[in-house]
C-alpha cells in the first residue's frame, strides 16, 4: 500500500499536492506516501507567501513556526554565520545548552547527525563525513551516504508520543559529468502534514544543499517516504484548514498571474 505524489517542482507544490491527497484518503491519513521535489531549495523561504501563511497558521494555534522546523534539520542561519566544519563546534557549544531537553535528545534531527554516539570513541559526524567523502576522489561509490538518526537505545519505548519522526535519510549522486547532482531520499516513521511537512521539506532542502555545495557537487531532488502520513487537526478543526488551504491557492495563484 502507497501513495505516490506526482512529481512536484519546488517545497510549496510537493506540500500542498502531498497534503490534497492525503487529505482526500480515508480518515485523512495515508501509508507510504511518496513526495519528489525537483527543486528542494525553491519557494522555500517567509518570503514565499504560501509559507508565509502556513507559519502565521502554526503560530497563531501555538505550534512551532516554519523556521523553528526547519531548523531541526539544519540551522541554516549558524552555517551562513560561521561556516563549514566551524558552525557544527557552535550549534555543540552554544546552541545544545539552550535547547536540550533532557540527557536523551534535544530535539534537533542535526544533534544526531552530527554526534552519532559510539561506544569505542568520539561521535561520529555523519554530516561533514558525508562531506569529506564526496570531495575525495578516490572513494568511487555514488550510492553509500547514509545518514542514521532512529536509536533505538533512545527511542523504543513505551509512550505512542514524542521522540523522532524522521528515521533515517539516504543520499546519492545521480548522473555523471557535468549533470551530477546529489539528491536524498528521507524516511519519516510518523508525519503530520500540517503541523510539520512544509518544514521539513524546507529543513532537508537546506540540509541536501550544504552537503552538495560542500561536497562540490550540484544540488538533486529531494524525495520523502511518509510510512505514516496524517493532515492533522489535534490543534484545529477542519474549518480552519479550509481557509487555510483557500488562502494558499489564492496566493499561489496571484503568483502564476504575475510571473
Amino acid at each position: 500500500m502507497y501513495l505516490p505524489i506526482p512529481p512536484q517542482p519546488d517545497c510549496v507544490a510537493g506540500w500542498r499536492e502531498a497534503v490534497r491527497l492525503v487529505d482526500l484518503a480515508t480518515g485523512h491519513q495515508a501509508q507510504n506516501v511518496v513526495i519528489s521535489v525537483a527543486e528542494p531549495t525553491a519557494r522555500a523561504t517567509l518570503a514565499d507567501p504560501v509559507v508565509a501563511e502556513v507559519d502565521a497558521f502554526l503560530s497563531g494555534h501555538g505550534k512551532k513556526p516554519i523556521e523553528t522546523v526547519a531548523n531541526t534539520i539544519f540551522p541554516a542561519a549558524l552555517y551562513r554565520r560561521y561556516g563549514a566544519p566551524q558552525f557544527f563546534d557552535r550549534f555543540r557549544d552554544n546552541v545544545l545548552p539552550k535547547v536540550r531537553r533532557s540527557g536523551a535528545w534535544s530535539g534537533y534531527y542535526f544533534e544526531r547527525m552530527m554526534e552519532l554516539p559510539r561506544a569505542d570513541g568520539q561521535p561520529i559526524n555523519q554530516i561533514w563525513g558525508i562531506v569529506e567523502r564526496l570531495r575525495n576522489p578516490n572513494v568511487r561509490a555514488l550510492n553509500k551516504f547514509e545518514l542514521l538518526i532512529f536509536d533505538p537505545a533512545r527511542d523504543v519505548n513505551d509512550s505512542p508520543y514524542g521522540g523522532q519522526c524522521l528515521s533515517f535519510a539516504s543520499l546519492k549522486l545521480i548522473g555523471k559529468g557535468d549533470d551530477r547532482r546529489l539528491g536524498m531520499t528521507a524516511l519519516y516513521r510518523n508525519h503530520y502534514y500540517i503541523e510539520k511537512l512544509l518544514g521539513n521539506l524546507i529543513g532537508l532542502g537546506r540540509l541536501l544543499e550544504f552537503i552538495a555545495k560542500e561536497g562540490g557537487v550540484a544540488l538533486g531532488p529531494l524525495t520523502i517516504v511518509s510510512t505514516n502520513a496524517t493532515v492533522d487537526t489535534a490543534n484545529w478543526n477542519r474549518g480552519d484548514l479550509k481557509q487555510l488551504f483557500e488562502r494558499c491557492d489564492q496566493a499561489s495563484a496571484h503568483l502564476r498571474a504575475a510571473a
